[in-house]
């Protein structure tokens, strides 16, 4: 492969640089996944991406040759689909709280989340799970039977995709990230069957990544993302979309008014801390925050546990700690 036609291409600048069409992204892509891209030739085309900015079809290009070398999952046997979490930021201010969601395997909803073992100084969800008693999955095969007999897992990211871990590990030795920490959090390794929890912090990238996910025509929920982490802001709701058969479907707007009353949460973002305070959730001694109550009757209806929304929103409402989600 001619790496330095891609270079020439992409490296002119944000002004003169060139967008891949789909198919050329995909080939040079599985070449980065691969390992087969010499090491300066690699550096120059991540570079030259972060410079250009990367276009919807070169994401989708990219998504689609990193889902062909993801380790692939099947669906515990039944209708409601798996959700997908992934974890990826960590938090450093507040609490990361992305390990409540896995409360959805309570309702029967299986749950894979995966993400990094490494915090970089932030608490990642591998940090609370652990605090939790799940531990990462080491295999391929263990994540599978974590999902068949308990309906949860974490799976960490060097195991379901090396690929895509080597890529992500290029930040320490770049000091930029690259277009592999954009595409880990649209990977779903059910292949389309699964319902991906999508978050963003950035409304341009909230655009860019609706277009990339409704070309597949699959399921996910879309929301502002909370310290780059997918739970809901648990002090005010974000807005929740739901992408679906390539429609997207407003299933809660972003809460704007003032807070009357602050929700009980962990006192620090320690990982201990959180997961005592998630423990408290799940046995009923604490309240579950509004907005996350919201956010886990999106996941009911998504998944297909639920019929209907309003379905979804009533079964929340009464084994939810008895909130409200309207």
């Amino acid at each position: 492969m001619n790496y330095a036609h891609f270079i020439k291409e992409l490296g002119r600048g944000a002004e003169g640089a060139k967008d891949l069409t789909q198919e050329e992204a995909q080939l040079l892509y599985g070449a980065m996944l691969d390992g087969g891209v010499p090491e300066l030739e690699l550096g120059a085309i991540t570079i030259a991406l972060r410079v250009k900015g990367e276009s919807a079809e070169e994401m989708i290009g990219f998504l689609a040759a990193a889902s062909e070398r993801v380790h692939a999952l099947r669906p515990p046997p039944g209708r409601i689909r798996p959700v997908v979490i992934p974890s990826y930021n960590g938090a450093r201010k507040g609490a990361n709280l992305t390990p409540l969601l896995a409360l959805l395997q309570r309702f029967g909803v299986p749950v894979l989340v995966h993400g990094l073992l490494e915090g970089y100084g932030r608490v990642t969800s591998a940090h609370v799970f652990r605090e939790l008693g799940l531990m990462p999955c080491a295999s391929h095969s263990a994540v599978q039977q974590a999902m068949d007999g308990y309906g949860v897992a974490f799976v960490p990211l060097n195991v379901l995709s090396p690929g895509l871990h080597n890529l992500l590990s290029l930040r320490s030795r770049l000091g930029l990230r690259n277009s592999a920490h954009s595409l880990v959090k649209m990977l779903d390794p059910f292949k389309g069957g699964g319902v991906l929890l999508g978050a963003a912090t950035h409304p341009a990238y909230m655009d860019l990544m609706r277009d990339i996910l409704s070309y597949g025509g699959g399921r996910a929920l879309l929301l502002r993302a909370s310290e780059g982490e997918p739970f809901a802001n648990p002090k005010r709701r974000p807005r929740i979309e739901y992408l679906h058969e390539e429609q997207c479907e407003v299933l809660f707007e972003a809460e704007h008014e003032s807070l009357k009353a602050l929700p009980n949460l962990p006192e620090e973002c320690d990982a201990k801390v959180t997961a005592q305070w998630i423990r408290k959730v799940l046995d009923g001694q604490a309240s579950l925050p509004l907005p996350l109550a919201n956010q886990l009757a999106c996941c009911l209806y998504a998944s297909g546990y639920a019929e209907d929304f309003n379905q979804a929103k009533a079964i929340v409402a009464v084994e939810g700690n008895g909130l409200t989600t309207v």
